[in-house]
């Protein structure tokens, strides 16, 4: 019933028909938290891809320049040097064999994994157990590479990674909302930037559909098309 009450309440204040600007959403957005813990500023695009196509599979990373807000705990599978290199860049966990028994034994407690190139061969064994979860390595997002210091770095600093859904929806969680609007702001045009760059050449129709920003329990509202002229 509370839950019921509160969305009446967003509601009534809340026009979600309407188009806004980044900015304008961002701020209804904060004022209107009602919740007892920091809400997310959450993004979805919906793009004109057919992500069965290979040339339309959008994924890419985005270093957000105002970070995240959360504490991202990072994994990095590596052996000796490099697994002392990466926690003393700030990984929370290192190293090799004992932390793919973990995986096996199906521990996951991380948020990112990264890996040189010369343990792929045995990290890849447990990709139907990593895949899923959003968690395997992958060249084109910069986690697998040997240089894991700063890989590690880039992570905790607010880079993250994204790819299109199966309905052509690209998800992402772009700060809190106890940030300051202005740099909540900055975080949603980075994030739109990025996308709007990796327009593949086979799409001929209208490649953005829709933009909405949304907090954890709030409304979402629709962000004006001159808006993605940014």
């Amino acid at each position: 019933m509370q839950k019921t009450k509160r969305n009446k309440v967003i509601t009534e204040k809340v026009d979600i028909t309407k188009e806004y600007t980044i900015v304008d959403a961002v701020k209804i957005l904060k004022e209107n938290s009602s919740v007892n813990f920091v809400e997310s500023l959450d993004c979805a695009m919906r793009l004109g891809v057919d992500p069965r196509h290979a040339d339309q599979m959008i994924r890419g990373t985005v270093s957000l320049p105002n970070g995240t807000g959360k504490d991202v705990k990072v994994l990095v599978i590596a052996k000796d040097a490099k697994a002392k290199e990466a926690l003393d860049a700030g990984a929370d966990f290192a190293g090799m064999d004992e932390y793919l028994e973990k995986i096996k034994d199906g521990w996951a407690d991380v948020d990112v994994i990264i890996a040189t190139p010369d343990t792929m061969a045995d990290l890849g064994k447990l990709g139907r157990m990593l895949g899923p979860k959003g968690l395997m390595p992958n060249p084109k997002s910069g986690t697998v590479t040997m240089d894991v210091a700063n890989a590690v770095k880039e992570v905790k600093a607010g880079k993250i990674e994204f790819r299109v859904e199966k309905a052509g929806i690209v998800h992402s969680s772009l700060g809190k909302l106890n940030f300051d609007t202005d740099k909540l702001t900055e975080n949603v045009e980075a994030f739109i930037k990025i996308l709007m760059k990796m327009r593949p050449s086979s799409v001929k129709g209208q490649y953005v559909k829709s933009v909405f920003l949304s907090s954890t329990m709030g409304p979402g509202l629709k962000i004006s098309k001159e808006e993605l002229a940014i």
